[in-house]
C-alpha cells in the first residue's frame, strides 16, 4: 500500500491591510520544496474579515520512502 507524507508551508502576507505575498519569494520556496520532492496540493489563505488575508498556507505531499 502506497503511503504519504504531508507538510505545511505558512506564508505571511505583507502590507497594513495585508493580502501582499513576496511572489519571487514564494517561488523560491516551492521549487525547493519540489526539489526535495514535495508536491504542492492545495493553497488556502486565512481570512482576517472585510476581504483581507492574514497568511497563504500551502499543503503538500510525497510518497513516504
Amino acid at each position: 500500500m502506497e503511503t504519504w507524507e504531508y507538510k505545511t508551508l505558512k506564508v505571511e502576507t505583507k502590507g497594513f491591510f495585508g493580502g501582499k505575498v513576496d511572489l519571487p519569494e514564494l517561488e523560491e520556496e516551492l521549487n525547493g520544496l519540489g526539489r526535495l520532492g514535495w508536491e504542492l496540493v492545495n493553497t488556502f489563505d486565512t481570512s482576517m474579515g472585510q476581504g483581507t488575508s492574514r497568511e497563504v498556507v500551502c499543503i503538500f505531499k510525497r510518497r513516504r520512502a
